[in-house]
Formats: structure tokens, sequence, C-alpha cells
């Protein structure tokens, strides 16, 4: 159920923000111990760069989750091939002796080790999220508390309570009793009692090998990665499948244990080359070329500023859509590379910081301010802008907070960039079974005290920010009131495509309430630029400086230098709304 952070442009995908040879991200310490300037140093001396230092070679290197946790089904398996006339080189351990095999193709699968005696594994989850942005706030909020933490994301992000921290069952017990006498209801302990776990293994001139690490290199610097399963007699259906979800990737692949008992296959890859697997699959193939070369700066902004995304897991970026899609070099299109090429280097900054490089498929009319969809400081650049070239509607005069006014604007289809949009308005319906059934999945997952309750007896907005977007929504039930906030309305129900909408009830005979409709605008969290936007504004002969200023106001456009921070904890400044 839970929705992606933003989506891609149809066109291009449908939907749409990280061993032998294995280095740690410097990042994997405990979550806010650093300063902020002291751990975008730390990012960078990752990259290679001198500690102490807020800046990054001219192309730095990222480490990419692209397969996220392989093995959690038994039947898992991942084909690497080199590419016609090279070979791959595999690289690991046995024991202390560093050993390298040649070969041109290798299947990776799981095999499930018993252990010798049940085995219990367990972490005390304080909150979890729909986003890593709302989970990073919590987790200072903890930090600030005198909890060491650190941010996780087995499906959902989650804060945890630092495991090396809270290492015994005595010290976790007790911190959540502290917890629950304080008035905390929803921090538990997540506990599984283990019998066997699965290792990783691959097959080498007829050799099994069980190994935790893998290295695999080419002289090509290309890997072809096909993930996969072992199920014998697969579907026509299961094997087109596998092969649309095969990826070519440049740069190195490494396979290295992640916090959740699985592996992540990771790719480390310069970062004008990862663009090319990004760009095309964000803004699509049809953009005009000044918004495809903003999505690239866009895109090249988000990756620098967000290295600490997987430091939990001892690399940086994701390949989905809770970073960026990445495709590897799949896909790739000339006016992607062209875009990239032109501003090779470029990044967006707001005070020689590199802004939260944020972007969704359509807002509605509207872009979000940052404090409209997720807990945390207000981000200057992130605020409320009209989504039209025209001066259609003036926010200062007629609040989108007032009901009436929101109804307006929603009603209101013309003039805006992303007229004509499939997801510039909607309306979606839910039935009151259906959206019982939303919510109690939801509250089940966060282990809310009232996720045993019968049926939602009512739906409510309760607030709205001046950008329109729904802040606080009630769920009247059986059990007692339910309050949701912000993007995890998004999470708890699926009807709507954004948190820009308002409620319809649908009444049945005798005037008995069925359903809910939610009537609204744009799809994804609605901050900053807009890409369907951008597509009209680029058609105008709008610049990328000037298709950029106008979502991000305020902010420049600079080359990557040791002037510029990566990213510090940011203040909790009042922004401007509008």
């Amino acid at each position: 159920m839970p929705r992606p952070v933003s989506q891609p442009l149809q066109p291009i995908a449908s939907s749409k923000a990280k061993n032998p040879k294995v280095q740690r991200n410097p990042l994997r310490l405990p979550w806010f111990e650093l300063s902020g300037m002291a751990i975008a140093a730390s990012c960078l001396a990752g990259l290679g760069v001198q500690a102490g230092v807020s800046a990054a070679p001219p192309e730095p290197e990222l480490q990419l989750g692209v397969v996220q946790r392989f093995g959690t089904k038994p039947t898992d398996e991942l084909t690497l091939q080199a590419p016609a006339g090279d070979r791959l080189t595999l690289t690991f351990t046995t024991g202390p002796i560093r050993q390298t095999l040649s070969t041109t193709k290798v299947k990776m699968d799981v095999v499930m080790q018993p252990l010798p005696e049940p085995q219990v594994n367990e972490r005390v989850v304080l909150s979890t999220h729909r986003s890593f942005e709302s989970a990073e706030d919590s987790a200072a909020k903890w930090q600030a508390q005198g909890i060491e933490v650190e941010v996780a994301q087995p499906e959902r992000w989650q804060v945890w309570a630092k495991r090396d921290v809270y290492s015994s069952p005595l010290l976790r017990r007790l911190l959540l009793q502290s917890l629950q006498d304080q008035g905390n209801a929803t921090a538990y302990i997540d506990s599984q009692v283990l019998s066997q776990v699965p290792k990783a293994s691959f097959i080498v001139d007829g050799y099994r090998y069980t190994r935790d690490q893998l290295q695999v290199t080419s002289s090509s610097s290309l890997v072809q990665v096909t993930p996969g399963s072992k199920e014998k007699n697969k579907s026509p259906e299961q094997i087109a499948k596998e092969q649309q979800t095969s990826r070519l990737y440049a740069g190195t692949i490494r396979l290295q244990p992640n916090s959740y008992g699985t592996y992540t296959l990771v790719n480390q890859v310069p970062i004008e080359t990862y663009l090319r697997g990004v760009v095309p699959h964000e803004i699509g193939a049809g953009a005009p070329q000044p918004a495809v070369e903003a999505q690239a700066i866009l895109a090249r902004t988000y990756a620098l500023r967000n290295l600490r995304r997987f430091a939990i897991d001892g690399y940086e970026l994701c390949a989905d859509t809770q970073c960026q899609v990445y495709w590897g070099l799949t896909g790739t299109v000339p006016e992607a590379d062209r875009a990239i090429a032109a501003t090779r280097g470029l990044v967006l900054t707001y005070q020689n910081e590199l802004v939260d490089a944020l972007y969704s498929s359509t807002t509605g009319g509207v872009t979000a301010p940052f404090s409209d969809v997720w807990n945390g400081a207000p981000r200057p650049y992130l605020r409320a802008v009209i989504d039209s070239a025209a001066n259609i509607w003036d926010l200062s005069q007629r609040s989108l907070a007032n009901e009436q006014n929101f109804r307006a604007f929603i009603t209101q289809r013309k003039g805006f960039n992303e007229e004509g949009w499939d997801m510039f308005r909607w309306r979606e319906e839910g039935s009151l079974a259906r959206l019982t059934t939303d919510l109690k999945q939801y509250l089940q997952s966060n282990k809310h005290p009232l996720a045993d309750f019968t049926a939602i007896q009512q739906l409510q907005v309760t607030e709205r920010s001046p950008a329109g977007r729904v802040l606080k929504m009630v769920a009247q039930t059986d059990r007692g009131a339910i309050e949701l906030e912000k993007d995890d309305i998004l999470n708890a129900f699926y009807p709507p495509n954004s948190t820009l909408f308002y409620l319809d009830p649908i009444y049945g005979a005798n005037k008995v309430l069925k359903g809910y409709a939610f009537v609204g605008g744009g799809l994804g969290h609605g901050v900053g630029l807009s890409q369907t936007g951008s597509y009209r504004l680029g058609k105008l002969g709008w610049t990328n400086q000037k298709i950029l200023s106008f979502y991000y106001p305020g902010t420049q456009i600079q080359p990557i230098s040791q002037a510029l921070t990566f990213w510090r904890t940011p203040s909790r400044q009042t922004a401007p709304r509008s």
C-alpha cells in the first residue's frame, strides 16, 4: 500500500528519492553524532576527499544499492554476466586468503543455513515513517532526548535505538519501559526467533562458494545484472519480467550483508555515469531540453545531498523512488546524455549549501512547502509556488487553508503548467470497507494501540495548510479518534494520489454513509519542481536556470567546489509560505 515518494512520468516508467574489498561508509556512526559540517566532510571522505573539507572531487563516485534485500525469499537468484568478449573477475576471501576467479557468467543464490540453536534477533523500533525526511527528523528528536539512534529501511523507514548501544535484551526492555512510563505508546521491540538464516552462495567451475562478501569487476567496467528466481518451470510471464528487470551497470559490483539479515548488491559508479541511468527515467524521453537539463542538475544535487541515506547498511543511495529511479546504462537516450554533459558538475544551492533537491511528477497546481509534507525544519527555498507561467491565483489574497478557496482552486483547470496531464486533477473513491481495511493495515504495521478497531464512522480534514495540503485528518472509529498527519495519510489510505485533496462523503439509500471520494490534484509529494510543469516551461523557451529559479526561489546554480556544504542539520527557522 505505501506509495513512492515521487514518480517518474508515465512514458518511461509506471511509478515515480543506498566483502573482500568492502569499504564501510564512514557515516556508519550514531545518527546525528556528528555536526552537519562534519557529516558532510565524512561523506566526502568516503569518496576520497580530504577529511574536514565540505567539497567533492570533480566526479565523486556513488555507492548504490541496486538490489537492496537479496535473500528475502529462499528462491532469490541473481545472474551476473560480462559483455561479449569480456570476463568477470570475482574477488573474495577464504579465511585470511584473498582469492580471485575468472568467469563469463555467475549465478548467485541463497542457501538457508540452519543455526545450531534458535537465535533471537530484535531491535527497539522507536518510530515508523513513509519517508526518509520524516524519519531523519524523528531521529534528531530522539537523539535530543539522549537516545542513540540509527535510521533503517527494512521495508518502510524506521528509527531504531542504536543496536550496539542497546545491545542486550535487558537494556532494550529497560529503554522500552522508560519510554512507556513517559507515555509513549508507539515504540516497540521487533523480535524474531530464527532457526535458519540465508547465506549468499555462487557456483564457478562446478564448485559452490558460500561467502557473505563478493566483489565483481570486468575489464570494460560493465556488468549485466538480472534478478530472478530459482523456481523450476517458470511461466513465460516470469521469464519476461526477469528480462525486463535486467540492467547493465557501469563501474564495479559488490555483494555485502545489510542490517536485515539479507544482502545488498551495491554498484559503485561515477556520478556523471550514474546520471545517465537516472535522468531519462525520471523526466521522460519527450521532455524539452531545458527541462531535461533542469532534471540533470536536480538529480546530481539530490544524490550528493543524500549520501547519508543508507549509512546503516554501508552504502549511500537506492535505485528506486525512495531515492531516484536508476537503471544503470539500460535505457540511456541521447537527449539526456546531452543535458548531463551540458550541465556537468553543476548543482543547485542556497546560501552555498546544496538544496534538498526534491521534485515530483505533478504538483496539482501549487508546490508544497517542505513542512507541509514532512516533519522537520522548513527549507526557505521549498515554498508554495502557484504552478503557472501566468498570474492566475494570489495565495496572499486567497489562502488555500480556507476550504471554500481550496475547492474553488481544485475546480479550476485552465492556465496551469500541468493543464491536460492525467494526474493534474482526479477523483478517487473508497468504500468504508476498503478504507477500514487500509487504515487497519497501516495501524497494525505501526503497532498502534487502536489497530483492533472494527469500522470507520467518519473521516474529516481538520487542518489544511495555506498551500492547500492536508496537514491533519481524523478518522472516527468505534474505538476512538485516530489522527493522521501529512504524508502518513498516503500510507494509511490508498485512494488519494497526494495530500492536495478534499473529502466528499458518498451516501447510499436512506442517506447511509457508504464511503468517501478524495477529490484533488497532483501525484506524489508536490515539493519542488513539477516534472510535468517543467515540460510546459521548457516549451515556452524557459532556460534550465529560469525553471529552477521558479520552483526553488532564491537558489543559485553553481559548480561543485570546496566552497559548498553538502549537508548540515537544518535549522528550525521559519520559511516564507509564498
